[in-house]
């Protein structure tokens, strides 16, 4: 199948099986680019770019005198671990993850602070479970943790229920919290589903031809458990708005774009600045 540039600059963005399979992880342009159906200088001009976008965004956001104060307050400390554990929204090459890492390598390079992303496009509190001994011999410090997403995901054009069931989801959360307290040291910080616009995804390339859909009132089920896991929590269902403020969405309606991001990172360093 061929796909147009736009097409195939989302899947550069959002589908990493470098990230997705164990043996993959060492994978080089020359591997990958021919599976995106693009030569290898094209590949690296699509990264290229999404880096850039995301190292322009980090400096926008530090022109903010007052952001850069709070980026100055987050409680990482000097050589600290902060993975990023999430979906296809934290997994995108132009994640709230991603200009965070770059945010604290423009205000805080001395502190070394580490941040690795382990999102992974797709996945449901379940299969983070069965990769999460990943995540635990990272050693991480922090884990901050934009997950459920998927779990409210419904396919099929007349779905019966959720991919993950509410209550499954309650039993997952509370299984990756134990998973992290019997072997690491983390702290936790929570970030709820955003909101999405469930009638702009039909007319998507991917989610349309995949009969893949959300419900806002799903999402907001999840986020409901999000909220009362213990820890820091960052609420976007009251941020991104319901009906959904599409300027912080891509046009698929779920994904958030590069201004939705950005928005996420804002809301993340102001909660975790607040101590």
């Amino acid at each position: 199948m061929a796909f147009t540039a736009e097409q195939t600059e989302f899947l550069i963005q959002f589908l990493h099986p470098e990230r997705t399979l164990v043996w993959a992880s060492a994978l080089d342009a020359k591997v990958l680019a021919p599976l995106y159906g693009v030569d290898v200088r094209t590949y690296n001009a699509i990264r290229q770019q999404f880096a850039n976008r995301v190292w322009e965004t980090a400096q926008e956001l530090l022109k903010d005198p007052a952001f850069a104060q709070r980026v100055d307050k987050l409680p990482f400390e000097t050589g600290s671990v902060v993975v990023g554990l999430g979906d296809s929204i934290t997994d995108d090459y132009q994640s709230w993850l991603e200009i965070l890492s770059d945010v604290l390598k423009m205000r805080r390079r001395r502190h070394a602070i580490q941040v690795i992303n382990a999102g992974v496009s797709g996945d449901t509190t379940s299969q983070i479970i069965t990769r999460f001994l990943d995540v635990v011999n990272l050693k991480p410090d922090w884990i901050i943790a934009m997950i459920g997403t998927n779990d409210a995901r419904l396919h099929g054009q007349s779905p019966a229920k959720c991919v993950v069931s509410i209550e499954e989801t309650g039993k997952n959360l509370a299984m990756l919290r134990s998973y992290a307290a019997r072997q690491t040291n983390a702290r936790w910080v929570w970030i709820t589903p955003a909101t999405c616009i469930p009638e702009k995804m039909p007319a998507h390339w991917w989610l349309g031809a995949g009969q893949i859909k959300w419900r806002n009132e799903d999402s907001a089920a999840v986020a409901d458990l999000i909220r009362r896991q213990p820890g820091v929590c960052v609420d976007l269902q009251p941020i991104f708005g319901l009906p959904a403020n599409p300027k912080l969405l891509m046009d698929d309606g779920l994904h958030p774009n590069l201004a939705g991001q950005k928005t996420i990172v804002k809301a993340l360093v102001e909660r975790l600045a607040e101590g």
